[in-house]
């Protein structure tokens, strides 16, 4: 007897995408430790991109500085970011999965995106669409299925390298119960420590956990959407609903300390400019602002602002300035950021920003 056809959802994630990327671009690197990161100097101040399964084993990690991956991997290559590049690579990849008949995409960013699909064979679908991508960019993925896009996603760490594996509700406990709670996708070190002070060290902990309590420490929101998490819960409904950014980010580390006030509002003029121009590109207008200020040596402190639906360049910038007012005058800066946050059109989806922002 056939199987009957279900609805399915295939999270499909690039194998250290930006790496090959480049590797496609530089045949001679196959099989050496790449790492790429801000200008390729390391002796800038930058922080690593990607680095290839070869550099990893060095113990080479996205977001670590450039100068200390370069002392970890000595013999690896180290090449500068190429955002345009990678965007057009994601592009194909993306139009690779829109092509296979059936399929609904969500692109979550560059290197990844959900596909629901309908079928009684999810594996073969999943090597379909490896297969896809690889004829059309040369590039390889691993595949999570699930019957949830929880479960789908965390199921692609499981397939990786270039692999398949599939987590439903029959088989999440005996695969997820006794991982810790940051195996779980959304679960960071610092929620992980806060579910710890209730003795919810892993995922079945969490799957059990008091709602209650839940909600007593993350709020009557988010408390019982961290226990739908642990049991791998939620929606299997892949959304193609274009992609609308909620606000735009920028950040710049600079490569001399900023210690003179006029230097600090020099950068935070022409900062507060770029952002301003992204926002220009939506039409929309700025409702919110973040200023990330990172000092020297490397603590980071965050400003934020509400305010009213502007346009306004000038009002924009008054802002700024006065958020950066509220920083230590005594201590040199590394890093300056600013996010601009934007009021979303009534039919959007909103989505995380598809960069490797930091924000």
């Amino acid at each position: 007897m056939e199987a009957s056809a279900e609805p399915w959802v295939l999270h499909v994630d690039l194998d250290q995408f930006i790496a090959a990327v480049e590797v496609l671009r530089h045949p001679e690197l196959a099989g050496r430790p790449v790492i790429v990161g801000g200008r390729g100097d390391p002796t800038e101040r930058a922080v690593v991109s990607t680095a290839s399964y070869e550099a990893r084993e060095f113990g080479v990690g996205s977001g670590m500085p450039l100068r200390i991956a370069a002392r970890k991997a000595p013999d690896a290559v180290i090449l500068p970011v190429d955002a345009d590049a990678y965007t057009a690579a994601s592009a194909r990849v993306m139009a690779a999965l829109r092509e296979h008949p059936g399929t609904v995409v969500q692109v979550l960013g560059w290197d990844e995106a959900f596909v629901g699909a309908t079928t009684d064979d999810p594996e073969a679908l999943a090597r379909a669409l490896q297969a896809a991508v690889l004829e059309r960019t040369g590039l390889h993925c691993s595949v999570g299925i699930g019957d949830t896009l929880v479960r789908a996603k965390v199921a692609t760490g499981f397939g990786k390298p270039r692999g398949v594996f599939r987590l439903t509700a029959a088989n999440w406990m005996p695969v997820m119960g006794d991982r810790p709670t940051t195996a779980l996708w959304g679960v960071g070190t610092k929620v992980a420590r806060r579910l710890s002070s209730h003795a919810i060290e892993t995922v079945r902990d969490l799957a059990g956990a008091d709602p209650g309590v839940l909600a007593g420490e993350f709020g009557p929101r988010m408390g019982p959407w961290y226990g739908r998490l642990g049991r791998g819960e939620g929606t299997r409904i892949v959304d193609d609903t274009p992609w609308v950014a909620r606000g735009h980010s920028r950040e710049t580390t600079y490569q001399q300390d900023l210690a003179d006030p006029a230097e600090v509002e020099s950068a935070l003029r022409e900062l507060t400019a770029r952002v301003l121009d992204d926002v220009a590109a939506e039409g929309r207008p700025v409702v919110g602002l973040t200023l990330k200020v990172r000092y020297v040596p490397f603590t980071t402190k965050t400003f934020s602002h509400r305010l009213a639906a502007t346009t306004d360049r000038d009002l924009v910038l008054r802002e700024v300035l006065a958020l950066a007012a509220k920083r230590d005058p005594e201590r040199a800066v590394r890093l300056l950021g600013l996010r601009a946050e934007m009021p979303m059109p009534d039919d959007a989806r909103e989505g995380r920003t598809p960069t490797r922002s930091g924000w």
